[in-house]
């Protein structure tokens, strides 16, 4: 047996995450400030605050906060991918983080970092794999109420998630499913008897 690269952006993304997390650890902070994190006020002339848009995406507080988001990512990634392909999903997470990036620092006065908006985005997007056009997943439709549902409720919590970003995130996978539903790469699954 092989180890196989199954999913090229997805592996990709998380191993360059796990380096933000590292190269945070080892400059105790101040990778995170300077390139993973993202921050009102938006100076627009400054090049670091679009890295930053970007790398936001990235960094994350610590292990559980990384390992929380990447299990999903991991999980559901590959199937997105494979459904969409990697390029396809390499835009959507540009989007979802350049999105949720923007909104959150029009909105908030806090710093925001992590990949849970692109989690949240490919869990909804996810629920549109194999879906034939003209038809709306019950999949996308159970995960949009009770996950996104629960992100509404939880909004005005003062406990340090970004709820904004879970709800964009999805919105962005929503949108995404729906655009791309009907261009997806069919999926083979191979039964053997």
């Amino acid at each position: 047996m092989r180890i196989a690269f199954n999913a090229p952006f997805v592996l990709t993304f998380t191993f360059a995450s796990a380096a933000a997390g590292l190269a945070i650890f080892l400059t105790d902070g101040a990778a995170q400030v300077r390139f993973f994190s993202i921050y009102a006020p938006f100076q627009w002339q400054e090049p670091m605050q679009y890295v930053r848009l970007l790398g936001h995406v990235m960094g994350h507080a610590n292990w559980a906060h990384f390992a929380g988001n990447f299990s999903l990512i991991l999980l559901i990634g590959p199937l997105v991918e494979s459904s969409f392909g990697s390029f396809k999903l390499m835009l959507m997470t540009i989007v979802t983080a350049i999105a949720t990036g923007l909104i959150h620092i029009f909105t908030s006065e806090a710093g925001l970092m992590g990949a849970s908006g692109v989690a949240f985005m490919i869990m909804v997007a996810g629920s549109f794999a194999n879906n034939r056009k003209g038809y709306i997943p019950l999949t996308f439709i159970l995960v949009f109420t009770i996950y996104l549902g629960n992100e509404i409720i939880r909004i005005f919590e003062n406990d340090h998630i970004s709820q904004l970003a879970h709800i964009i995130g999805g919105l962005c996978g929503a949108a995404f499913g729906f655009l791309w539903q009907d261009k997806q790469k069919p999926v083979s699954v191979k039964v053997k008897s």
